[in-house]
């Protein structure tokens, strides 16, 4: 069995670390490297970097920047955002990523998936798909920027057309729970966890210990991705950095 993971999840604007709420209002977190040494202190596990404006810009990834961080991070680092090409993957690999998060534009480049797979093998390549809900309920995967629609596939549909294509793992990323630390929506993540045969990592509305424990438990997921939770504090959402001790992630994964 699979060990079950709890990772922080930070957003890169421009230079700096943000946070958003459903996908607008990013608010400025700090500098990257400052906030990557408080989580080596913290002795975090794994650690995910989403360059949430490289694709919307029509760049590349900073990987100026992302060397900064990688030679400074104590965890092993995924990294997604403005990735188009074999090239990049390999510069990024070079640099110390472990894994790279692919988006929406697996799409329309499927060969990119095969490319990356070849090379470096499925355990490296996470695949990101963005899900909002609209108001009559119904689920559809959208691209980061504009919200559009993607794929006329289903939710299942989709996850399974990319494990064929060579994902390795899942990560689903809710629009609607961006932010609002009231809970993952479980039964969004249960519609992919009954589907899916690779590791799935749900991501959005953290509020607390309990929901990690539901998505891992209840929801199914292999790893929980948190945000919010992790980087602020109190009512008027301080930032301050947090990451629960070993001894109380033990506890919480307990079956």
């Amino acid at each position: 069995m699979l060990k079950k993971r709890i990772i922080p999840c930070l957003l890169l604007k421009g230079k700096g670390f943000v946070k958003t709420m459903n996908f607008k209002h990013p608010v400025y977190l700090g500098d990257p490297l400052n906030i990557v040494k408080i989580f080596n202190v913290k002795m975090i596990d794994e650690l995910m970097i989403l360059d949430i404006t490289a694709s919307a810009e029509g760049r590349k990834p900073n990987f100026e920047l992302i060397q900064k961080i990688s030679s400074i991070s104590f965890s092993p680092l995924t990294y997604g955002g403005g990735i188009t090409s074999l090239d990049e993957a390999k510069r990024l690999f070079s640099i110390g990523i472990e894994k790279i998060c692919l988006n929406t534009a697996v799409f329309k480049n499927p060969k990119l998936l095969h490319e990356i797979n070849k090379l470096y093998g499925s355990q490296s390549l996470i695949v990101s798909l963005n899900i909002f809900r609209n108001f009559l309920g119904s689920y559809r995967i959208v691209d980061n920027s504009t919200k559009s629609i993607v794929t006329d596939l289903s939710i299942p549909e989709s996850v399974k057309w990319l494990e064929s294509n060579g994902a390795g793992e899942i990560l689903i990323n809710d629009v609607n729970n961006d932010g609002v630390m009231k809970g993952y929506n479980i039964d969004l993540i249960k519609m992919v966890t009954s589907v899916s045969t690779v590791p799935v990592i749900a991501c959005g509305g953290c509020g607390n210990l309990g929901h990690i424990r539901e998505v891992l438990t209840e929801g199914g997921a292999s790893a929980a991705a948190v945000g919010s939770f992790f980087v602020f504090n109190g009512k008027h959402k301080a930032v301050l950095l947090s990451y629960p001790s070993q001894a109380v992630i033990s506890n919480l994964l307990k079956n």
